[in-house]
């Protein structure tokens, strides 16, 4: 009696374990399925291949940018949430670099440029450290050395 009561018990949570088991496999199975779809359905942001762009039927606007400091500006440009690709002309010679944009990011990318000139700007004002260190180097060797003696007294 006891036995068949036992046996009893646990066939019944051998079934409620299988029944939860294919309940968890299938809320797991349905929320990646909806990962999947919100990851697929995602339009790409920041730097992004001319292609990917045009994609977007946004209209799409150019600028011509110089080399230099490039990552700069594509640090101010993600900051604003600009979506841009950057191509290198290598036909001429400066190699010439333009930035496509999208049409509706035009605002967004006027202040990302008003921002990327401003820190250039500020750059540039800046002291340089190196010339600052060298300054300091001489005025130190210009100091004369101070003689020490030093004497050691021990007490017994």
């Amino acid at each position: 009696m006891v036995q068949e009561e036992v046996e009893n018990r646990t066939v019944n949570l051998a079934i409620t374990t299988t029944k939860l088991s294919a309940r968890s496999i299938i809320k797991a199975f349905q929320m990646a399925v909806r990962t999947y779809n919100n990851w697929a359905s995602k339009t790409p942001h920041g730097r992004q291949s001319i292609k990917k762009l045009i994609r977007q039927n946004a209209g799409v606007n150019s600028i011509p940018i110089e080399k230099t400091d490039l990552r700069d500006f594509e640090q101010v440009a993600r900051k604003y949430g600009v979506d841009f690709a950057i191509v290198k002309d290598a036909s001429e010679k400066p190699v010439k670099y333009t930035v496509f944009f999208k049409s509706r990011d035009a605002d967004a990318l006027t202040a990302a440029i008003k921002e990327y000139c401003a820190k250039k700007l500020s750059v540039e004002k800046r002291p340089s450290v190196l010339k600052t260190l060298r300054k300091m180097k001489e005025l130190v060797a210009a100091i004369p050395d101070k003689i020490r003696n030093r004497q050691m007294e021990r007490d017994l």
